[in-house]
């Protein structure tokens, strides 16, 4: 066995065992970091850098860590707390994004625009994600999930809108909106 593999073995089992980090191995053996659910928007937002990958950005947020799953399988802790991420991002439009942009001018005003985009890519991903899930878990159940697939289908079409602009604005910078949202209740 290489020895690149085994360390990589036993980190995996440290990460798990020690920290309780969530992992999983892929064919290469290199670890895949899980989904792992959080109530601090300012952890897993995307809007900081600059713009054109908010697509692969909030996939790595939303979709990646179920590459592979059965989304009926996903257990209903984890659609809550996909759910709670989701709307804290769209509070963070509302809360902090359309406040600070109207209060910013010049290339400040133009970079949060930018993070607005990238954190409405986020937002509608999760949304899309959540539904994507609740609709493998009525087709399972035997329910109809015509009503979810009709959301579905309206969110899939705002978010490759926003997928576009900010594919348009790509190298642009982007600002994320600073403050906190606090999760529903």
């Amino acid at each position: 066995m290489r020895p690149s593999v085994i360390l990589t073995s036993v980190l995996a089992f440290a990460a798990t065992s020690v920290f309780g980090l969530p992992v999983r191995a892929s064919r290469n053996q290199v670890a895949v970091r899980a989904f792992v659910p959080t109530t601090d928007y300012q952890s897993f937002q995307i809007s900081d850098g600059v713009a054109g990958n908010a697509e692969a950005e909030a996939n790595a947020v939303f979709v990646d860590p179920f590459d592979g799953q059965d989304l009926a399988t996903v257990d209903d802790a984890t659609v809550d707390a996909l759910s709670v991420m989701r709307e804290l991002a769209e509070d963070a439009e509302t809360e902090l994004f359309n406040p600070q942009i109207e209060a910013a001018s010049g290339a400040d005003a133009a970079a949060l625009k930018v993070g607005k985009i990238k954190n409405k890519v986020l937002k509608l991903t999760g949304f899309s994600q959540v539904l994507k899930i609740k609709i493998a878990k009525g087709q399972a159940a035997g329910d109809d999930t015509s009503d979810d697939e009709s959301k579905l289908a309206e969110e899939q079409g705002k978010l490759t809108k926003n997928i576009a602009t900010d594919v348009k604005s790509a190298g642009q910078a982007s600002k994320a909106a600073t403050g906190t949202v606090s999760p529903r209740k």
